[in-house]
């Protein structure tokens, strides 16, 4: 029965044809509906770029805030001390600590999704390399998760505040809302995401930047995006 379900709801996108972004946002939505999922399936976008992610200046990474949340519950652990670590807590932080947190970690404790730290606490957070570096965990300072402002931080990563990374094959994908949320908050979302992703244009890139975006839900057929659709 499930079988036919996302057969038939396959059948409603056409393989060769680009929609234009509300037609694709719509469409993701209304197969959602169609297949009736067990689960509230997220929304996700994935960009193609014609970048050479071995080349140091064709690097895209960044962070954007969408405007209407990611629909999931983000846990935040933050490395900091004193006055910095009861900001932490006050902002919503759900794990708070120095040596201790590292303990945990390096133990294999690892029940969250984003980690943040104040400047001084690098040292600690640096021994931690090997852990948090392949989940894209490790704490930046260009992505503003190495801030002495450390209440912000979390207050924006709880708001729906997304890091993105290319992936060697020069895709970039992210999760934009749930399919529970409306066609309007949606696509804002999604032009959200996407115009971070043009903004982070590396430029070492020449000719064309983005080749291919398309949206789908968690387990939907991909939507082709007409990119001349995208608007600003």
């Amino acid at each position: 029965m499930q079988g036919k379900k996302i057969r038939n709801v396959s059948k409603n996108v056409d393989r060769n044809k680009a929609y234009a972004l509300p037609e694709a946002v719509k469409l993701v939505l209304a197969n959602s509906k169609q297949a009736a999922r067990k689960f509230v399936e997220s929304v996700e976008v994935s960009i193609n770029l014609d970048i050479d992610t071995k080349q140091s200046d064709q690097a895209v990474r960044g962070v954007v805030q969408l405007p209407h949340g990611t629909g999931k519950t983000i846990r935040v652990a933050v490395f900091a001390k004193g006055d910095k670590a009861d900001a932490a807590k006050a902002a919503g932080a759900d794990i708070v600590g120095a040596e201790d947190l590292k303990e945990a970690i390096m133990a294999g404790k690892s029940d969250f999704d984003r980690v943040i730290a104040t400047p001084d606490m690098m040292g600690i957070v640096g021994q931690l390399g090997k852990v948090l570096g392949p989940r894209g965990l490790m704490p930046n300072p260009k992505l503003g998760t190495v801030t002495p402002n450390v209440a912000d931080a979390v207050k924006a990563a709880k708001a729906g505040s997304i890091e993105f990374r290319a992936e060697k094959a020069g895709i970039v994908q992210a999760g934009v809302g749930k399919v529970s949320f409306s066609e309007a908050d949606i696509l804002t979302n999604a032009k959200a995401f996407i115009h971070a992703i043009i903004k982070a244009r590396p430029s070492g890139v020449k000719g064309t930047y983005v080749s291919r975006i398309s949206l789908s839900s968690t387990m939907g057929p991909g939507v082709k995006v007409d990119l001349t659709t995208i608007g600003e």
